[in-house]
């Protein structure tokens, strides 16, 4: 089975969450992929739609291969991955180099997606995190730590596409994994969509302003 596209999945993954419609919900996307699915969730539910400002701290020469991820806050939370680090013989200072980058992006995309775009709570309601696929799920793992220190009442990780060995990884960390497919291997993301072109910051933008203002907010 392959997606037509991200809108596509997203309307597919919205009916799978069809128990939390009306609910005291946020739909939290990782941008920029995670934003048309996300979008189309949140539509679906009648819920909030808001950003979870997360990066891959990447390998230097394999950048897809994670080491670990920084999440955006008012104290941004560094998660490792002790074993890859070690694995690909990263120094201390090559790892804090990298992770600097990475929020130098963050702060860039918090600035350009968001604005003056007031906060939205998560505290006591259900965070339902959206991305359009998990590889390594260290991006995710991330997302689900940082979230927790804003005391969501649940934290649901919802996807169209993962592994199998990641789904299982994840249901330890989150309350509640909704993944549509799981292959035994995945291989790539893109695989199993027709259409997955790279998003633009303008399709971030445009569409977050299909959602009121007052929705939104800018970090975990």
């Amino acid at each position: 089975m392959r997606f037509s596209n991200r809108l596509e999945a997203g309307r597919q993954l919205a009916k799978a969450l069809e128990a939390y419609r009306e609910q005291d919900v946020v739909v939290l996307a990782l941008p920029r992929g995670g934003v048309p699915v996300a979008a189309e969730v949140a539509n679906h539910l009648g819920a909030p739609l808001d950003l979870l400002l997360v990066r891959k701290i990447g390998v230097p020469w394999q950048p897809e291969l994670a080491m670990g991820a920084v999440i955006d806050g008012s104290q941004p939370m560094v998660v490792r991955n002790e074993e890859t680090i070690r694995f690909a013989a990263i120094s201390e200072g090559e790892f804090n180099d990298i992770c600097q980058k990475e929020l130098a992006e963050i702060e860039r995309r918090r600035r350009l997606y968001l604005a003056a775009r007031p906060t939205v709570e998560i505290a006591g309601r259900i965070a339902i995190i959206i991305d359009d696929g998990i590889a390594t799920g260290a991006t995710v793992r991330a997302a689900v730590s940082g979230l927790r220190r804003r005391k969501p009442a649940k934290i649901v990780v919802a996807v169209p596409v993962a592994p199998l060995s990641e789904i299982a990884a994840l249901q330890k960390e989150a309350d509640e994994v909704v993944c549509l497919l799981q292959p035994p291997i995945l291989g790539a993301i893109g695989y199993f969509y027709i259409d997955f072109e790279q998003l633009t910051d303008d399709d971030v933008i445009r569409l977050l302003g299909r959602t009121e203002p007052h929705t939104l907010h800018s970090s975990v």
